[in-house]
């Protein structure tokens, strides 16, 4: 079954998949599919090429698959996916993508988007990634899985914030946060490792004691990245998480953000 409140608008082109249920005063139109067991509030706008998963839970007055907040968009079609089981609060908005970039803006399965997080045109959000309330996330950006943002703070466009990283409420993000970090401060600093969340995740000691071992090789010392990353593998070995973060630092264009202590 299918519910559509009377006073919702959904136009002919949109699927709706079993148990779909539309909130009142709502408007879908589009290329629009929404996953089985999938709510939609009221007064939620859906709009463009939307693809939404499973069981998912979207909030009053959410905003999702908008037009590009880009001065060249010229209408060209571009798509929003959202994945599976992902809770979108009140007055969240998530643009579609542009031609300039991937064309597409992608949110991964089970992600918590709390009230006004707003999530710009190709971006890239990995799974079970949470955002308090009000980030404001620009285009372009990639945040790796189970990333946690806390509330107001801000991620500058083409920005990447790795895996398992922290950022605390009110940063703003201009450079690169390397996964399982914590980054805080009007400027994102570099606070160490994000201990708490990885021991959440049932990260065992000594991968977490590596990696504290790799962050102060890394971050706190005056080494070269390159000097760095010689000096972890051959006095911290090479697990999983330290070729993740090694293959981050290696790979960023806007460079990486610097330890609170240097």
């Amino acid at each position: 079954m299918v519910f559509v409140h009377p006073t919702a608008i959904v136009s002919r082109e949109v699927e709706l998949e079993e148990d779909v249920y539309v909130g009142a005063f709502s408007v879908i139109e589009g290329r629009v599919r929404i996953g089985k067991g999938t709510r939609i509030g009221n007064r939620v706008s859906i709009k463009g090429w939307v693809e939404i998963g499973k069981n998912c839970k979207i909030y009053d007055g959410a905003v999702l698959g908008e037009e590009p907040q880009h001065l060249k968009y010229r209408g060209e079609e571009t798509k929003l996916i959202i994945g599976d089981g992902v809770v979108i609060r009140e007055y969240c908005t998530i643009h579609r993508g542009t031609a300039l970039d991937k064309g597409v803006t992608k949110v991964g399965n089970n992600c918590y988007l709390m009230v006004g997080t707003h999530i710009a045109h190709d971006c890239i959000i990995g799974d079970g990634v949470i955002t308090a309330n009000n980030v404001a996330i620009g285009g372009h950006v990639e945040i790796g899985k189970f990333a946690v943002l806390g509330g107001l703070c801000a991620v500058h466009q083409f920005a990447r914030i790795g895996e398992y990283a922290m950022v605390g409420g009110l940063t703003g993000v201009s450079l690169d946060v390397p996964p399982y970090t914590v980054a805080v401060g009007e400027r994102a600093k570099l606070y160490g490792i994000n201990v708490r969340g990885l021991r959440r995740h049932n990260f065992p000691e000594e991968r977490i004691r590596r990696l504290k071992r790799a962050y102060r090789i890394i971050f706190r010392t005056t080494l070269s990245k390159e000097e760095a990353i010689r000096k972890v593998l051959e006095e911290v070995g090479e697990t999983e998480e330290i070729r993740t973060l090694i293959n981050f630092l290696r790979s960023t264009k806007r460079g990486i953000t610097k330890d609170a202590n240097l």
